[in-house]
């Protein structure tokens, strides 16, 4: 279960990164309520993971989720800059993500 409640934190904190760029430096008012709704929603499934799952490994994991998915909005939401070379970084974190999940508990 821990692994799903990482998951749905790295969601979460996708969410609010995307939020931070409609908040207009916490301007406006329903997107910033929203975007601090999933900051706490993404620090708190983030502390349930670490409940039993390594601190080092849950965090690498959760920021290359917001990482991956904060890249890929960015590229459909704000077109974003889809060069090989930004691609090439994003797979090597992906495959980070993923090797973290295969050798963890």
């Amino acid at each position: 279960m821990e692994w799903v409640f990482l998951f749905i934190a790295g969601l979460c904190e996708v969410a609010w990164a995307i939020g931070l760029k409609y908040t207009e430096g916490f301007t406006k008012l329903y997107p910033s309520i929203f975007t601090v709704a999933c900051m706490i929603i993404s620090f708190d499934f983030l502390s349930r993971a670490l409940k039993t799952l390594p601190i080092g490994t849950a965090y690498a994991v959760w920021t290359g989720i917001g990482i991956i998915g904060t890249t890929v909005l960015g590229i459909l939401l704000f077109k974003e800059s889809m060069d090989f070379g930004r691609l090439v970084c994003i797979s090597l974190i992906f495959s980070g993500v993923i090797g973290l999940k295969l050798i963890s508990p």
